[in-house]
């Protein structure tokens, strides 16, 4: 029993390395290596060599099947050249293999105690994120020597000799095994790796190996289908079209497999060489035969995939890529172009608030309504998605980055509330009561109204772009605006004195609707407040002299709160 759950950790272990090395590389180097894949897939030979590139350095094929499926799903890059790619990507996972088949033992204990030391000294840095891919590298190897040690024992066992003499003779069922085993172990480099192991320690013959290599290769395609099942039919054009590969290429290869063991017989090469250069000639041979089909297997994927039909659903997000979420600041830049869309369905509300004032158009303000729902679904799906970028992999201008993401949802998602409020308000007490504003009162709501938008326009282009210049600008209309208001309310109740009709009628919704437009404003200018204050240019208090007005207690001796200056929430009049 110990002898099996030494096995089963090794196996576990050779898993474990594999992910961290993968996610390790993605984290470290993700944006990297998909602006290299954008940049390399207009031609298939250089799709081809990029693949392998990439797949070389983050040590799995299905890692970059995610990624060139998430290009295809947005667009960026056609079913062929990503097709061109996954070619590569194999031949690059099968190179990999025979790197880390060889005698590399002397070289675990160095990589995991320079990959620990490295973790913890700068567990936050780059380098720190550097030893954590050593470490990942050091487990590879550590889990080879586990599985060699532990299966020696193991080998003598009556009924383990039983069970792998039944894979003898059908190579249909090894490829059954090896394929389930490669979905299960999320990783035919592992599989791989340990049929290499169990070659070399005469647990299973050359056949039986051959057959289960095959079924790897399967696998890692069944592998990339399933990972891929909840993406759009573009993104899942790819890896349906390498598992066509694949399966062909399977096809084709089981009336060899009598001749590729003769050949190799007279090799005379060890049992694990064998199965690891078995693994590479079947993924460059692969290459070599469907490199210039892979626009015949695109149209045929093309076609078992079609386009949905375009339907329009808001509220669905658009640039929320799950398969980036390994690679942090892709995954930053995904949040934030979502947050632009929550930005121009507030644009949309505000602008549409105006016309129903003006025209009382009962059917527009409850289609605007309706919108709030939209933001708040956008809302809710960009927090999530920030919720699972993995914290500790962010430095430290990424972490300000994921919090100005999540502060201007929140802003917006509350201005989102208050035109929802006020589009209510504006239906009961004005439209449904067949009222009015006064030719000034609607001029003022109008000015009010011009200077909102453009705020919105100019607080959308600070946290797009950082600029420090237009973030005190958008402070400065802050001041402005608040001016206003209190000008405005002051015209209005000097309205109420000359005993003006439209001005009483509409007197409370008249207010509330000019402190709402603060409070949006308010919401709004609260973008610039991360920009000043990195740069150091934002007072800390509105006060002309702090120093010389004592702290105020309250009658209980409690320190009296205040809300910041970026967060007025001013109460609603009733």
């Amino acid at each position: 029993m110990l002898t099996l759950l030494n096995l089963l950790a090794g196996v576990s272990l050779l898993v474990w390395g594999t992910h961290i090395v993968r996610t390790g590389i993605l984290r470290l180097y993700g944006a990297n290596l998909r602006r290299f894949l954008r940049k390399s897939v207009e031609q298939r030979f250089t799709a081809f060599f990029a693949g392998l590139a990439v797949t070389g350095l983050i040590q799995s094929s299905t890692a970059t099947a995610l990624i060139v499926a998430a290009f295809a799903g947005q667009g960026l890059i056609n079913t062929a050249p990503a097709l061109a790619v996954m070619l590569g990507a194999d031949v690059g996972t099968s190179v990999v293999t025979v790197i880390l088949s060889f005698d590399l033992s002397w070289l675990a204990p160095l990589l995991i105690f320079v990959g620990v030391t490295l973790f913890l000294a700068w567990q936050s840095t780059n380098v720190g994120r550097f030893g954590r891919i050593l470490i990942g590298l050091g487990l590879i190897l550590f889990a080879l020597q586990w599985i060699s040690a532990a299966a020696k024992p193991f080998v003598q066992a009556a009924g383990v000799k039983v069970i792998f003499a039944s894979l003898t003779g059908d190579v249909l069922l090894d490829m059954l095994v090896a394929a389930l085993f490669t979905v299960l172990c999320y990783s035919s480099l592992a599989v791989v790796l340990l049929m290499a192991t169990l070659a070399s320690l005469s647990m299973i013959s050359l056949p039986v190996a051959l057959g289960l290599v095959l079924g790897a290769n399967l696998g890692s395609g069944i592998l990339g289908m399933l990972s891929t099942l909840r993406t759009p039919p573009e993104a899942r054009r790819v890896t349906l079209g390498n598992f066509l590969f694949k399966l062909i290429g399977c096809a084709l290869a089981i009336p060899t497999l009598p001749y590729v063991e003769t050949w190799m017989t007279r090799l005379t090469f060890d049992p694990a060489t064998e199965v690891v250069a078995f693994h590479l000639i079947f993924n460059a041979a692969l290459a070599l035969l469907f490199i210039f089909w892979t626009e015949r297997i695109g149209r045929i994927a093309e076609r078992l995939l079609p386009d949905k039909p375009l339907t329009d659903d808001p509220g669905k997000p658009r640039n929320l890529d799950r398969s980036a979420l390994d690679t942090p600041p892709l995954a930053i830049s995904n949040a934030a172009r979502e947050a632009m869309r929550i930005g121009e369905v507030v644009e949309d509300m505000l602008h549409g608030m105006l016309t129903v004032i003006r025209n009382n158009d009962s059917e527009l303000a409850q289609q605007l309504r309706k919108k709030d729902d939209v933001i708040d679904e956008l809302y809710t799906a960009v927090k999530l998605y920030l919720t699972q970028i993995p914290r500790e992999a962010l430095d430290e201008r990424e972490g300000r980055r994921w919090a100005e993401i999540l502060s201007f949802t929140i802003d917006l998602e509350q201005i989102g509330d208050i035109i929802e409020r006020v589009l209510s308000d504006i239906q009961d007490k004005k439209i449904n009561k067949q009222r009015s504003f006064s030719d000034a009162g609607m001029a003022e709501i109008c000015d009010l109204h011009a200077r909102l938008v453009t705020n919105l326009q100019l607080g959308m282009s600070v946290f797009l772009h950082g600029d420090l210049k237009s973030a005190q600008e958008l402070l400065a209309q802050k001041v402005l605006f608040r001016d206003l208001e209190r000008a405005y309310a002051d015209s209005h109740l000097s309205r109420l004195a000359g005993n003006s009709i439209e001005s009483i009628e509409t007197s409370s919704l008249h207010l509330d609707l000019i402190s709402d437009l603060k409070r949006i404003n308010s919401h709004i200018c609260s973008i610039a407040y991360p920009i000043l204050e990195e740069a150091g240019v934002l007072a800390r208090t509105r006060l002309k002299d702090p120093e010389a007005v004592a702290p105020v207690a309250s009658p209980a001796s409690e320190p009296v709160s205040r809300e910041p200056a970026s967060r007025e929430h001013k109460p609603r009049t009733a």
